[in-house]
């Protein structure tokens, strides 16, 4: 993968699990009747008799999955992401989380792109359940090379991990070599007039908005949290003294998600101003992904548009 390839984080994840499958001996995948989309065909492929086809039945596949964890093998399970965290919760909360199970968790077609697929499959409160989750882990990357990191990261690490991805064609902005490791930010682009706090798929959109801005002589910073929990306290404090504002931005409802982790690092550590990009607190509706994106003002115009608005108003007030 090269630096601007436009590349679905779907077909990054099923290739790390088929290349993870020769590494593993243990790993097992879970998919239910979506292994076309989520491309966890890769692995069925590779190893059809390590491959568990549950059909649309994602608390039984979280039980099946938890059985197969306590009997020594590495299950990953697979499924979209509005029914993953909603439909699965109770066996993932009870099966999984509390008895620290060694179970990964993909939640495909995360936020908002979902192939027009409207409101019930629209999942923006996934990471908001997660994260409430009591021993879950929880993974948001960035691009095509840092999902298949994520998947490496999952199985590396004991215990339940939440990893989340995209269906859409997402740029690399990440060196082929890059690792991921738990509670640990990047600062992909230096600055001090604000912080620019990202996660997932929104990080690419918001390092391009960054780069719009410096044309402008605007120095935005832009962090990306690819680790959500743990998340890294450190960075945030650190752009919160330095910069004096931050703005996250998510592929998510701006409650519970991002917006509400980094708010709850400021409130205890560094209180600064916040704002917050991502979806309001409605349902979503069917339609062109880029184009809902900008009607809720969550394209890469859009972010540095908010950052000018933001700049012009402190300007203002001082």
């Amino acid at each position: 993968m090269n630096r601007g390839d436009l590349i679905a984080p779907r077909v990054a994840f099923g290739k790390a699990l088929a290349e993870a499958g020769n590494i593993y001996k243990d790993l097992v995948v879970f998919d239910a009747d979506v292994c076309a989309s989520t491309q966890t065909q890769y692995f069925k492929d590779a190893f059809p008799e390590r491959f568990y086809q549950s059909g649309i039945a994602e608390a039984n596949m979280v039980g099946m999955a938890a059985g197969m964890a306590a009997s020594g093998a590495t299950p990953f399970v697979s499924t979209f992401a509005v029914f993953l965290a909603k439909r699965a919760a109770d066996q993932i909360r009870v099966s999984v989380a509390y008895p620290k199970a060694n179970v990964k968790l993909n939640g495909a077609y995360g936020g908002l792109p979902t192939g027009k697929a409207g409101a019930t499959h629209s999942s923006v409160e996934d990471i908001a359940v997660m994260r409430a989750m009591p021993h879950m882990q929880i993974l948001v990357p960035a691009d095509p090379v840092e999902t298949r990191a994520a998947v490496m990261l999952a199985l590396e690490t004991p215990g339940p991990v939440y990893l989340r991805t995209v269906r859409c064609p997402v740029p690399v902005i990440l060196p082929e070599n890059h690792r991921m490791i738990f509670g640990q930010g990047l600062e992909l682009h230096a600055g001090q007039d604000i912080a620019l706090v990202s996660t997932g798929m929104m990080t690419p959109k918001t390092l391009a908005a960054a780069e719009i801005l410096a044309k402008e002589g605007i120095k935005a910073r832009v962090i990306h949290l690819g680790t959500l929990k743990p998340l890294d306290n450190q960075i945030i404090i650190k752009a919160a003294r330095e910069c004096g504002h931050i703005v996250t931005v998510e592929n998510h409802s701006i409650i519970g998600g991002l917006g509400g982790a980094v708010a709850e690092v400021l409130t205890e550590h560094y209180p600064c101003r916040q704002t917050r990009i991502g979806f309001p607190d409605i349902f979503m509706e069917s339609g062109d992904d880029e184009a809902i994106f900008s009607l809720l003002g969550m394209n890469t115009e859009n972010i540095a548009q908010k950052v000018r608005t933001i700049l012009k108003t402190k300007k203002e007030i001082k």
